[in-house]
């Protein structure tokens, strides 16, 4: 049995990401402790976490808007036919992702003033700049996700698998060389730097034993291309501006409220991206190949299994990390700069945030399976209501007390969840036993 589990690509894919997550958190431990050590939980700690922080969300929407609308595709078809659509995957992306990142350095300023209302003054330009260092990462990013899609396609996770352990790396060893010179812009310094490692890796990884000479023409409209992440970008966008409304909501707060809130998002990153990453990037796959072959009922079945264990581990992780939080952030954070307020402030941030993991866990891997089924609406529809919840909750009661900083956005996630497990089990029954077969790349018919 351990030798059939072994052989499984499921299981081979899992561990390698899940390989790729602990290197990941191991580096992300250091460079979220050396960020707690040098700027502790103050306005120019806001400063950083206002820019930074959504620039980090900003490439993970990317990410996975670029590899799980394109792995389907790139999955149908063979050979010559899947490079030829690669390539011109790249080509168009990259000068979409070049556009975004020249559009966010442009207008910082304007969109620090939305990012961060409450912030104080006299760290507004610092927040601009360091957006804009920021925004060298996301052509990066972007582009490195086209790669990674077709990666995924071919079951070789490895190259994208430690993505943020790049990040992570290079955010550290550029604050500790560069702090003395250039203060808190040497996070953001590090931070892109770290996102062209690894478009490196895989741009490599990706060239490797393949030719790009003679390939057939892709005749896939480029309206088509463009339109086909669409469903994604707008779940992810959703997601991401929940988190968003919180980070902007928390510098009106008080001082120091935003950094706080990135250092709980971090903390609760962890488990959250070893109870999805592993199961939603090696699924994905695997579940555009069964409706590919029109195995409905082993698909459902698939789906069902995964949800379930992920509950089981989610209820679980959040007990414990209630029940820890304190001793455990003081353990990690505590020193230089990050006394034992800043402890006593995170944690009560924390206590907030920490039933998202449950809804936020289940609400993504429901999704990226509906998306691999061809099914986008319904996790589009179930991504506004945690932005409608925290809207709601935050601007109707005016929090004030770091400990309902997350609440908005923890009832919101686990309420999309439970509307989309029941719309989906619901839906079912109505779609449709057989999927018409994948159309062949013109160019490439055998494909």
């Amino acid at each position: 049995m351990l030798a059939r589990a072994a052989g499984s690509p499921l299981v081979r894919g899992g561990l390698t990401i899940g390989a790729g997550i602990v290197t990941g958190n191991l580096t992300g431990f250091f460079r979220v402790a050396l960020n707690a050590y040098l700027l502790g939980t103050d306005s120019l700690a806001d400063s950083l976490a206002v820019a930074i922080g959504p620039i980090d969300t900003l490439n993970a929407v990317l990410i996975n808007t670029m590899v799980f609308a394109f792995v389907p595709m790139l999955t149908e078809r063979q050979g010559e036919a899947r490079t030829a659509l690669f390539v011109r995957l790249r080509r168009l992306f990259f000068l979409v992702f070049l556009a975004l990142s020249a559009a966010i350095a442009v207008f910082a300023p304007w969109l620090i003033r939305v990012l961060a209302p409450g912030l104080a003054s006299d760290y507004l330009v610092k927040a601009e700049w360091n957006l804009r260092l920021g925004a060298l990462s996301t052509l990066a990013a972007g582009t490195a996700a086209v790669h990674s899609a077709l990666l995924y396609t071919e079951r070789r996770f490895a190259p994208s698998a430690f993505y943020q352990a790049s990040l992570n790396v290079a955010t550290v060893l550029s604050a500790l060389a560069l702090w003395s010179r250039l203060g808190v812009y040497s996070f953001a310094v590090g931070y892109a730097a770290g996102a062209w490692v690894q478009f490196g890796v895989v741009w490599a990884a990706s060239r490797s034993g393949r030719t790009f000479r003679n390939l057939p023409a892709c005749t896939a409209p480029i309206r088509d291309l463009l339109a086909k992440p669409a469903f994604v970008l707008t779940y992810a966008g959703l997601i991401a501006l929940n988190i968003t409304v919180s980070r902007a909501y928390a510098t009106s707060a008080g001082p120091g409220m935003a950094a706080a809130l990135e250092y709980t998002l971090r903390c609760i990153g962890v488990p959250l991206a070893f109870l999805v990453m592993p199961i939603s990037n090696s699924l994905l796959p695997e579940i555009a190949r069964l409706r590919s072959r029109s195995q409905w009922k082993q698909a459902f079945r698939l789906i069902d299994r995964t949800l379930a264990l992920g509950a089981l581990a989610a209820v679980a992780i959040c007990a414990l990390a209630v029940a820890v939080r304190e001793p455990v952030i003081a353990l990690l954070f505590e020193r230089g700069s990050f006394t034992a307020d800043s402890t006593r402030l995170v944690s009560l941030v924390f206590l907030g945030f920490a039933p998202s993991l449950i809804g936020w866990s289940l609400l993504e891997i429901a999704s990226r399976t509906l998306f691999a089924l061809d099914r986008p609406w319904l996790p589009v529809s179930a991504a506004m209501l945690p932005v409608v919840f925290n809207l709601a909750l935050s601007l109707g009661l005016h929090f004030t007390r770091p400990q309902y900083l997350g609440l908005g956005p923890s009832l919101g996630l686990i309420a999309a969840f439970f509307f989309l497990f029941l719309r989906m089990r619901a839906a079912r029954g109505r779609w449709p036993a057989v999927t018409p077969a994948a159309i062949p790349d013109r160019a490439n018919p055998a494909g």
